[in-house]
């Protein structure tokens, strides 16, 4: 007797759409299990019929007491893209099964507009808060989203523009697959408004060159604030000091209530922003010469209320000529200019101030290392390798960031 249990993936085309190997398995089962509305599809005959609910583990109570063998169960699209033959294959073991996979929603929706989805950003609202997924979706480039009759996409729509998230346009796909099929293109303030289908998959798209638009600052933080809560510049995204980096490069540039920094290279300004919180009665010089991160510069600094840092715009060294000598200095950059700023910048400081480097890429680490040494100094150094965890859909994985070095100095008195 076979007690290998087949699960088959099924699109709006019914079993129409299905491979001869898969409507024969069907046809041979014993048992066929499934949605109400799948096994209504399927042609009267010997198999026992038996309609599943959503509770998973009842769901593998019913195939353990099977008693017409072989089972197949039938499931949405494809099995294994989203919930049915993952929890079935880890609860009762991958040997026991066999997939027939469909062509997902998710992924029909993605080819109906014509966008990748390898690198987007995939969730359903059925088991996530909208607030999370407002959140996640403030620094995505795509997403895409299974709705559901509590967050339909006018909801999405609206939680989004509510948190100033505003540079998407958005893709509504409709009963897709079946004849009635409906993709509704238009902005988030279009989608707000309108009204869809409950079988539906939303699709968002985000405007090029759009910076993000800064989380709330509530909650904010004297250092270490979350990446989203800077505007930052696009196409040059992750350029920004990641708080995990900029927490340990504060921490290591020793700084107290009254001391002048300078920030060399500031980007848009994270890192001056929170020295500047950390040094209140100090002043921090935030050096830029690109005009679009000056101006994210000028705008996070006023976001967080930092009387105390001065922006300059201009290049180093003749930008900070006339500026007063530093207890600490942070530089960031990359390229071979960033170990002359370097040399420049340490003629300034002063004694028993220090010094800390941010590069990325080994040439550099051992250029700056090597030109600290030849200046009296005794630097040392520092890799931080982070992970952040990332939920797709139901499972969370790790994505790792490239490793980031500091060099710190401490120039002797």
């Amino acid at each position: 007797m076979n007690d290998k249990i087949t699960i088959i993936g099924i699109g709006d085309d019914s079993l129409e759409g299905l491979t001869r190997h898969a409507q024969e398995t069907i046809q041979r089962a014993g048992t066929v299990m499934g949605p109400r509305h799948l096994l209504a599809a399927i042609p009267a005959g010997k198999q026992t019929l038996h309609p599943l609910s959503h509770d998973l583990d009842e769901m593998s109570r019913a195939i353990d007491e099977a008693e017409a063998l072989p089972v197949v169960i039938l499931a949405s699209g494809d099995p294994l893209f989203y919930g049915t033959a993952r929890f079935l294959c880890e609860k009762l073991g991958k040997d026991r099964f066999e997939v027939f996979p469909h062509v997902s929603s998710m992924q029909l929706a993605f080819a109906r507009v014509k966008e990748s989805w390898d690198d987007a950003y995939l969730t359903n609202l059925a088991n996530q808060p909208l607030t999370r997924v407002v959140e996640r979706i403030r620094t995505a480039e795509k997403v895409g989203v299974f709705t559901n009759d509590q967050h339909p996409p006018s909801a999405l729509a609206q939680g989004l523009l509510d948190s100033g998230v505003d540079y998407f346009t958005a893709y509504v796909c409709e009963n897709i697959g079946s004849p009635n099929e409906r993709v509704t293109r238009g902005e988030l303030a279009e989608i707000a408004s309108q009204t869809f289908s409950d079988l539906n998959v939303m699709v968002l798209v985000r405007h090029a060159g759009v910076p993000d638009r800064p989380a709330t600052m509530k909650g904010k933080r004297i250092f270490g604030n979350p990446d989203e809560k800077f505007l930052q510049s696009q196409p040059k995204r992750g350029l920004l000091t990641r708080s995990e980096v900029r927490v340990i490069a504060l921490s290591e540039m020793d700084l107290g209530p009254n001391s002048v920094v300078w920030d060399v290279g500031a980007g848009s300004g994270s890192v001056a922003i929170e020295a500047a919180q950390l040094a209140p009665a100090g002043q921090v010089y935030a050096i830029e010469m690109d005009a679009e991160d000056y101006n994210l510069l000028v705008e996070n600094s006023r976001t967080f209320g930092t009387s105390n840092l001065t922006p300059i715009h201009g290049e180093a060294p003749h930008a900070w000529q006339d500026l007063p000598d530093p207890d600490a200095v942070f530089v960031g950059g990359t390229g071979r200019a960033v170990v002359g700023l370097v040399q420049s910048a340490w003629q300034r400081l002063r004694g028993g101030g220090r010094m800390v480097v941010n590069v990325a890429s080994l040439e550099n680490l051992t250029n700056i290392e090597s030109t600290l040494r030849s200046l009296g100094s005794d630097p040392f150094i520092l890799m931080i390798s982070i992970s952040r965890s990332q939920q797709q859909l139901d499972a969370i994985r790790l994505a790792a960031s490239n490793p980031s070095f500091l060099v710190v100095a401490h120039k002797v008195e």
